[in-house]
């Protein structure tokens, strides 16, 4: 029912004599006082002049704009996405289901310092009492679309990791089809499927434009949360470029679409209906939703999609160099005027950075001309690119920039690292380093080739605390091999001598090769 607007009321609706009584009254009122505003003079003693003053600098409300519906884009997409039903697998740790673990195949063999095992314990995705990983079940689920006619589908790859058997689960009616994996890509996790048979006319979507959502726009998740299918949620993009420490290739979406163990592998879409991202993981101390997911990013999902179509296997560029970030104290070390790029810890032999000449200290600036900002991005930028490409670098040594030619190699499923761990146990005489640490060459701790200064004592008070650990091994300082105190000393003096406020130390701990950047003159 409408409720209509009143209409004026009219003379003849009123009782007779009401203008000629009120006429004059209301008119002098009303002219008395326009007259006293317009010239300033006098002032109302009622409760409303103060108000008005206030109104006169608040901000006043607008009619607020009316919510977008989501009715219409759903009623276009929902039919495109699927649950997925994995059989004869053991899902104590592949399963996405309902109370299941957190979906990645052999997570318990991963090191315990391994980040992607760190980030699903931590945020305790795994089900049963007391944190403990389920019984082996017979089925695990998770979502999943179509992207094209003749039946490929998208969904996560540790959904579907070790299946024997999959199945799709389309529509209302609960129709269920066989499917088979096409690819799968653990880096990114994502895997590629394909519904066996001839069927051709598959209701699909379509991914979004490279550029993707800005952060504040608003998102559709639709999937198959705790094997309840077809469900549908809405948010917002919260973030980009998120870092979860799942691998060297993060990039994702954070949305605060509510998503659930079992949305894993849906889409996320934009309010055109096209894919944006593809639910992966969600951030919760309690195993659910507390409106902080992840999506892998329409721009990184086609080309890995496309591969897997083509190919079934992604073969990614690789330099073998290990890198880390250029902060500001580098920086300031090496001689940059800013902090961009990364920084070449190692140039591993037999690499294509090893033949080209990289080496330990350099800084990589640039790709093909592109400007690097940080080291993930080198990482991403050089993991996109096809095994065999000519690749031109732009590196920074010792003051200037220079140019490095290179063709990718294929990028190992388990890198090489190269290691030094110098046995610290033995006691040994140690010298003091302006730093604020005690050191003693490796030579005299382990075997005679040995290299470098092992860190035995460091001064909670110096310049390294925080920075260097008992056990650390100092290769370099400025880029100068050291074996004595002295060596480190002279590098010392001669940073001071040109200006430096930095001084860069490369550091071996464990089975890593590192700088560490840290101020001179402070307590040694």
């Amino acid at each position: 029912m409408t409720i209509e607007p009143r209409p004026e009321p009219t003379a003849a609706d009123k009782p007779r004599g009401f203008l000629a009584r009120r006429k004059t009254p209301i008119l002098a009122s009303a002219l008395a006082l326009a007259l006293a505003g317009a010239l300033g003079v006098g002032q109302l003693t009622t409760g409303s002049t103060p108000a008005r003053a206030e109104q006169s600098s608040a901000i006043q409300p607008q009619a607020a704009p009316a919510l977008p519906s989501f009715a219409d884009v759903v009623d276009r997409v929902k039919p495109a996405v699927v649950s997925v039903r994995v059989k004869n697998v053991s899902v104590a740790e592949d399963g996405d289901g309902p109370g299941g673990a957190p979906g990645i195949p052999g997570l318990d063999q991963l090191p315990d310092g391994h980040p992607l095992k760190k980030f699903f314990k931590e945020f305790g995705q795994r089900g049963g009492p007391g944190g403990k990983a389920p019984k082996p079940r017979g089925m695990s689920q998770g979502s999943g679309f179509f992207i094209s006619g003749d039946g490929y589908a998208v969904t996560n790859n540790h959904v579907v990791a070790g299946a024997k058997e999959v199945e799709l689960v389309i529509g209302e009616k609960d129709d269920t089809v066989k499917a088979k994996v096409i690819g799968t890509d653990a880096r990114t996790d994502l895997a590629l499927l394909k519904v066996e048979g001839d069927k051709k006319d598959w209701p699909f979507v379509k991914f979004g434009s490279p550029e993707g959502p800005r952060v504040g726009d608003w998102v559709i998740a639709v999937g198959n949360p705790f094997g309840l299918g077809g469900t549908v949620t809405a948010g917002i993009v919260s973030a980009r470029g998120r870092d979860i420490g799942a691998g060297p290739y993060d990039d994702f979406l954070q949305i605060d679409a509510a998503v659930n163990r079992g949305n894993s592998g849906g889409p996320t879409f934009n309010l055109k209906g096209e894919v944006v991202g593809v639910n992966t993981a969600i951030f919760s101390p309690s195993g659910g939703n507390v409106g902080i997911a992840f999506s892998i990013p329409s721009e990184v999902a086609t080309g890995i999609i496309e591969k897997l179509k083509n190919g079934g296997k992604i073969a990614r560029g690789y330099i073998g160099v290990q890198i880390q970030p250029v902060t500001d104290e580098i920086a300031d070390s090496i001689g940059l005027k800013r902090a961009y790029g990364a920084l070449v810890a190692e140039a591993q032999k037999g690499t294509p950075g090893e033949q080209a000449g990289l080496k330990s200290g350099d800084t990589i600036l640039k790709v093909n001309g592109e400007e690097i900002p940080s080291a993930r991005e080198l990482s991403r930028r050089i993991a996109s690119m096809d095994p065999g490409k000519p690749v031109t670098l732009t590196i920074w040594r010792d003051g200037k920039e220079e140019t490095k030619e290179l063709k990718l190699g294929t990028l190992p499923d388990e890198p090489k690292q190269a290691a030094l761990t110098p046995d610290d146990d033995d006691a040994a005489d140690g010298g003091k380093v302006k730093l604020g640490i005690e050191v003693t060459p490796a030579s005299k701790l382990g075997n005679s080739g040995d290299q470098g200064l092992v860190v035995t004592q460091i001064d909670e008070d110096g310049a390294a605390a925080g920075k260097l650990e008992q056990g650390d091994v100092i290769m370099k300082v400025s880029g100068k091999p050291v074996s004595s105190v002295s060596d480190v000393t002279a590098q010392l003096d001669a940073a001071q001598k040109d200006g430096r406020k930095s001084v860069l130390l490369l550091v071996k701990r464990n089975d890593q090769t590192r700088f560490v950047a840290i101020e001179i003159g402070k307590a040694g």
